[in-house]
């Protein structure tokens, strides 16, 4: 599903928004936008790229549906964005811009309280339908309605649709001042209303939707692949925000059950692209003859893109993690440094911030406006909000963390977790300390497990379970887990996404993004704050106290992250001159790439 990750506004024009209606062909975040009226093509995508090719990409896991609007099932990645269009396009060399993609014309009053996207008359269905203002209203009853719980959290400021002329639609918001919204409206993938009526929306289903996008499904199996096939008269082609993009004939994704067989198999030629998210396999596992000639790519390709937070979540639904000591205590038993020594190859930075790698990370101290905002809650927050930088446990990377451990035992001694009988109980309940981790692939154990063997010197019960990726989504939507490998990914502009993520409206919501169970009102009033905020300067300043309130909640062990893709691909592609800073999906699904024919020949003559 193509849900955009980049959220906040303030609107177009040169000057600060006058009192008139702003109309224009798109809406940016800080009141100017990179590309005129008369642009034709973004600068990241080459509009003379050739039309031809195939693109394999390896996936691990599995897919059993192809509804990727609905909690059930588990979905093919990129579907969305390869079948369907949205309202407006987001631009990957800018922080928030959003270009008319199925609307030509984007009207919006200075008070942010509608939004009148007029659409385009050439917008058409795979079946030649148009797209009407009436899809654009299903859509958003529809996903509010019978979506996935995350829809109704994510539009829930957004009051109604209707249509008020042949080609116009008018989005009406609620009440209050988000500011975000005529964007993230825009982003919403439109579906055909004629085609779902009469179908059930929400049960899975292996029936190719009708979709308007630039491919269509030709070929599918559950669990082995899916092919898609570019519309040789898709309506949008030459949009100037889709022109030089979606440039492969036929964009396949093969499925692998097993990280090790996937990358024996793209070395064997099976399929062209793999993103490496392992650091020991990026280093050891291609020393191979193709990739000294030159022939087999490995790509460490430098982002600006916001990292967020991937970490060991703790479930604190569970009444034995409710007690923030407790898991500040169980944190230093990960030692992060000896991980990154010995399993990462040193490739790998700590994390310190669930926006890490950009400028909304909390660090230091908190001053100014940010201080400003976190002295109405002192009292209800941590002491150290005001009085320690965070930064997690750390070692020296030798393995031995005798110091770490008798940190830990002191905080779950204050908690009044004693070790008795080897084993770590509450002197109260008689309660004894068990923890699962949840895993979904076996590649993630050689991490786990010194952290295991280092909870066990603690006291604790600790074990492993690891479930195919199924079960793991089925079980993670129910928080059906103690801890999990989780953490959420963040833009340069956070904003409604937010509430989905730390709220306590959301918490008990099944499928929602609160993992850890937060329910703390200090974090929903700085939810709230964050997408109200007026400009940058405010986002900034919300933004990294609701970081630092975050933290010092120790909801989570931090991990780690790179700024770096590592892609591993065959030489048979092109590539644009210039690639987008703040790039989403493009390094997983390269929107922008095409197929060379003599890089490819050459390939084959070499073989």
């Amino acid at each position: 599903m193509r849900i955009a990750l980049f959220l906040a506004i303030a609107f177009l024009a040169a000057p600060p928004l006058q009192a008139e209606n702003y109309v224009g062909h798109g809406i940016s975040l800080y009141n100017e936008l990179k590309y005129g009226p008369d642009f034709t093509h973004f600068k990241y995508a080459n509009p003379d790229a050739p039309k031809t090719g195939t693109f394999l990409i390896g996936w691990l896991g599995t897919f059993d549906s192809l509804n990727p609007f609905i909690l059930k099932g588990t979905t093919p990645p990129r579907m969305s964005a390869l079948l369907y269009d949205t309202l407006t396009e987001h631009a990957d060399d800018e922080i928030f811009s959003e270009y008319g993609r199925l609307t030509e014309r984007i009207e919006v009053p200075a008070d942010n309280s509608w939004v009148l996207y007029t659409l385009r008359k050439e917008a058409r269905w795979h079946d030649g339908q148009p797209v009407t203002p009436e899809d654009v209203i299903f859509t958003l009853d529809i996903l509010k309605t019978k979506g996935h719980p995350y829809y109704d959290s994510y539009y829930s400021d957004i009051e109604k649709a209707e249509k008020v002329g042949k080609r116009q639609v008018k989005i009406i918001f609620g009440a209050g001042t988000n500011k975000e919204l005529p964007l993230i409206a825009g982003q919403l993938a439109i579906l055909p209303k004629h085609y779902w009526e009469g179908r059930n929306f929400t049960e899975t289903t292996l029936e190719p939707p009708l979709g308007s996008g630039p491919y269509k499904i030709t070929a599918v199996e559950a669990g082995r692949f899916i092919t898609y096939e570019r519309v040789d008269d898709y309506w949008g082609r030459d949009l100037p925000v889709n022109k030089g993009r979606f440039n492969f004939d036929r964009i396949q994704f093969d499925y692998y059950r097993d990280q090790t067989v996937a990358i024996e198999a793209l070395k064997a030629g099976e399929f062209d692209y793999r993103r490496e998210n392992s650091s020991k396999d990026w280093a050891t596992s291609y020393d191979v003859p193709a990739v000294d000639e030159g022939q087999l790519v490995k790509d460490p390709l430098p982002h600006r893109r916001s990292t967020g937070m991937q970490a060991f979540v703790f479930n604190t639904r569970r009444d034995k993690f409710a007690d923030r000591r407790v898991r500040q205590a169980l944190g230093y038993a990960f030692d992060f440094e000896w991980t990154n020594k010995n399993l990462f190859y040193g490739l790998y930075q700590r994390t310190t911030s669930y926006f890490a790698n950009s400028e909304l990370a909390s660090e230091g101290l908190p001053q100014g406006r940010e201080l400003e905002i976190l002295e109405a809650y002192r009292g209800h927050v941590p002491d150290e909000v005001f009085t320690e930088a965070y930064e997690p446990p750390s070692t020296d990377g030798s393995g031995q963390i005798r110091t770490n451990l008798r940190a830990a035992t002191k905080l779950l001694d204050a908690a009044g977790w004693k070790i008795v009988d080897s084993v770590l109980t509450h002197e109260e309940t008689g309660a004894v300390m068990e923890i699962e981790i949840l895993l979904y692939t076996a590649s993630w154990e050689r991490i786990v497990a010194p952290m295991i063997s280092n909870l066990e010197r603690l006291g604790v019960k600790a074990a492993i379970r690891t479930v195919d990726r199924t079960q793991y989504q089925n079980r993670a939507q129910e928080f059906d887990y103690d801890l999990i490998v989780g953490g959420q990914g963040q833009s340069h502009s956070p904003g409604n996404e937010q509430r989905n993520y730390w709220t306590s409206a959301v918490a008990d919501e099944p499928g929602s993004g609160n993992e850890a169970g937060i329910k703390d009102t200090v974090v929903d009033e700085l939810v709230d704050q964050l997408i109200q905020a007026p400009n940058r300067a405010e986002l900034v300043s919300v933004t990294k106290a609701l970081d630092r309130v975050l933290l010092w909640g120790h909801y989570i062990i931090p991990h780690w992250y790179s700024d770096k893709f590592r892609i591993v691909h065959w030489d048979k592609f092109g590539k644009p001159a210039f690639s987008a800073p703040y790039t989403g999906d493009y390094f997983v699904m390269p929107y922008t790439w095409w197929y060379d024919e003599d890089k490819a020949a050459r390939l084959e003559q070499s073989d």
